[in-house]
């Protein structure tokens, strides 16, 4: 649970750098290039097609997680659309409170 929880801290400051980057150097305004890819048809619109379908599971994955509660459901969409800047964090804070059982991890403590 160690390596992971290190590979964790390494892709949340890996990520949060660059977006800040490419957010500082092109604009925060992505929807339009995202989508516009995808529109065209071209091999970058595949992948964010593909992308789009991740972040689509990972949002399933977290309601579901907490029985799609409320506050599961809100954290469905954060994931949605946040994607790794909050699937990261969030398997981050409950590898922590799983107290490194993993079946507790992907299924949430109440399905235990």
């Amino acid at each position: 649970m160690t390596a992971f929880r290190v590979l964790l801290v390494v892709i949340i400051l890996v990520l949060f750098g660059y977006t800040g980057v490419v957010g500082l150097n092109h604009g925060w305004n992505l929807l339009p290039i995202f989508f516009g890819d995808i529109l065209a048809m071209t091999w970058p619109g595949q992948f964010n097609l593909d992308f789009t379908c991740l972040l689509i599971f990972t949002g399933l994955w977290l309601a579901w997680r907490h029985r799609f509660s409320p506050g599961g459901l809100v954290l469905g969409v954060c994931g949605l659309f946040g994607g790794t800047a909050v699937l990261a964090p969030y398997l981050l804070i409950v590898s922590f409170q799983a107290r490194g059982d993993l079946k507790e991890l992907l299924l949430g403590r109440s399905r235990m």
